[in-house]
């Protein structure tokens, strides 16, 4: 099931993970063909910015992905809600804040950026704070649309996701064109458009927060310092690795104009754009790893765990791979949607095909750095973020570019990449004291972590005739491991009268079901998980809104809720998950 769950989340992820770049690909798209090379410089200097609030969108999206992984996994519906409302009081913070700041202070961030003093001599300088001044309008909706796409993948609204993309990208090219052929208000045309999409997805998206049926609830009551504290704490690491990536944008924005000045910005800017949207493929492959390990961690699912890392080294190298491969047979045609200019798209076509050489071990890296955040190695992470996205890439290109010129700054990023993979796998063979490429040492899970295999029972069922087949060997697994005839048989019954349910009432349509039943023995006691991928059923919530009815109604879920201990349900990922503690 990990991996048809992979699969299912990981489109909606990678077009979730490019709300952030689509706009700013399409703003640099109509600048560079309609505004030139001075807007396109700016476009450039701006982006750091742009990157700051995209750090504190995903500061607070991770910290989401982790808290409230965690919380659904364990089925704790209150950290859940107080999750989310805490998430909606930070978002409403940075805006203001960020609104504040850039309209205050617009010169000297544009001077600290590198535009330089204004003036009739430095155009520059006035397109770069016209820019910042049409984004900052849509700033609000910016964070907002980052933070919306954990909670949304959580509870499987995955339609609405894409719908929300799509409209956000048809919106920003209907406003520029708009914008180039009538309005004519330049760079800040351009990004007054880009808030206006950011508006659009946000309001596309904030309808499933105000339906009965949305899982996540705005309480005041949790509104609290602890609550705020824990989910910064989590989402730490991601705030480093995207302000790793703003210290990247200046220097290596420095190092262009000591070497070749303002054309060899502009091509970067149109590197950077098709970037960003090759690395929304490794950035949605790596989300999908954090929000699945962060819930199989809670969960103590260590063979889930293993297969997770297995299979998103498998996509970040097959879909990597298609996407390099893609961009250096295409890249003329691309940067030529950009630029016109002759010296600027030479730089682009070489520096972009040197560039997307680093995506495959980017998106290994990635994939790393997010499953061990899910894991809780922080530190780790932090480690992971700061080599790959500023030291190992800063230092590389600088001393590359001693030898090759602009040539060196893009090869730059190659080596940088390349020497992150390297570190991680020095990092994990340090750790495990031995050299050895497998999931389970690159999992980097203790001993002590979950339950061995040889204490749990699993069994994937995907039809009818399976229930008695997986009811019978849970039973025996019980046996053997200490527990007695009556809980053994309770446990059969139990999975008997629920799978059956589930199969009766959800194996239905054309859509490919499955039940994971997995059976431990915790502190003496069995207990019994089972997941299923078809329509939402809460076993628990139901028997207590029936409980009034006829006994004899519904009575295998009012018996297996009567033998049981504890019953836990919670629904994640549009899977129904059960708890059962005998």
């Amino acid at each position: 099931m990990i991996k048809r769950l992979f699969k299912q989340m990981l489109l909606t992820q990678i077009l979730s993970s490019m709300t952030v770049t689509l706009c700013m690909l399409i703003d640099s798209m109509m600048i560079g063909r309609f505004l030139g090379v001075d807007a396109m410089t700016a476009y450039g200097l701006a982006s750091p910015v742009l990157l700051v609030f995209a750090a504190l969108g995903c500061l607070v999206s991770a910290g989401v992905q982790v808290m409230c992984g965690k919380t659904m996994g364990s089925g704790d519906k209150e950290g859940t809600n107080a999750c989310f409302t805490m998430s909606v009081v930070l978002w409403a913070g940075i805006s203001v804040v960020g609104l504040i700041a850039v309209l205050c202070f617009t010169d000297p961030i544009c001077t600290l950026l590198g535009a330089g003093e204004p003036g009739p001599n430095n155009p520059v300088f006035d397109l770069t704070k016209d820019y910042l001044r049409g984004f900052i309008i849509g700033a609000p909706a910016f964070l907002a649309a980052q933070i919306m796409v954990p909670y949304m993948q959580i509870s499987g609204s995955r339609v609405r996701l894409v719908v929300a993309v799509a409209m956000m990208t048809v919106g920003d090219i209907l406003f520029d064109i708009l914008n180039v052929t009538v309005i004519k208000q330049g760079t800040f045309g351009m990004g007054l458009a880009s808030s206006v999409s950011y508006y659009i997805a946000f309001l596309i998206g904030l309808v499933y927060f105000f339906k009965k049926n949305c899982i996540f609830k705005f309480r005041f009551k949790t509104i609290k310092a602890k609550v705020c504290a824990h989910l910064l704490v989590d989402g730490v690491p991601t705030l480093i690795n995207q302000l790793s990536l703003v210290f990247l944008t200046l220097v290596i924005n420095q190092i262009l104009l000591n070497v070749s000045g303002n054309h060899a910005v502009a091509a970067y800017s149109v590197i950077s754009s098709a970037g960003n949207i090759c690395y929304a493929f490794s950035s949605g492959i790596a989300a999908v790893a954090l929000t699945l390990s962060s819930i199989l961690y809670s969960d103590g699912d260590k063979k889930a765990l293993k297969d997770l890392v297995k299979i998103m080294c498998f996509y970040a190298v097959i879909i990597c791979s298609a996407v390099t491969a893609i961009v250096l047979a295409a890249a003329t045609p691309m940067v030529t949607v950009f630029l016109t200019d002759l010296d600027a798209k030479d730089m682009a076509v070489s520096g972009l095909r040197l560039f997307v050489l680093s995506l495959v071990p980017c998106a290994l890296n990635t994939s790393f750095k997010n499953y061990y955040q899910g894991i809780d190695r922080v530190k780790l992470t932090m480690v992971i973020s700061v080599f790959q996205n500023f030291l190992l890439t800063a230092l590389a290109a600088l001393l590359l570019s001693m030898l090759f010129g602009v040539t060196g700054v893009w090869l730059g990023f190659v080596c940088g990449e390349v020497l992150t993979l390297i570190s991680i796998c020095i990092m994990v063979f340090v750790r495990n004291k031995k050299a050895k490429f497998s999931a389970d040492s690159f999992a980097l899970l203790s001993d002590r972590f979950g339950e061995e295999l040889e204490d749990c029972y699993e069994y994937s069922i995907t039809n009818p005739e399976e229930v008695v087949i997986v009811s019978q060997e849970a039973s025996d697994f019980c046996t053997k491991h200490g527990q007695s005839t009556k809980i053994s048989s309770m446990l059969a019954l139990c999975i008997e009268e629920m799978a059956n349910n589930i199969v009766h009432y959800g194996f239905k349509g054309k859509k490919e079901h499955s039940i994971d039943v997995r059976v431990m023995i915790m502190n003496g006691s069995p207990v019994l998980r089972i997941r299923d991928n078809c329509a939402g059923f809460d076993p628990v919530k139901f028997v207590e809104m029936h409980e009034d009815e006829n006994p004899i109604s519904h009575i295998g879920i009012r018996m297996v809720m009567k033998l049981v201990k504890d019953a836990n349900y919670v629904n994640s990922l549009g899977l129904n998950n059960l708890t059962l503690t005998l």
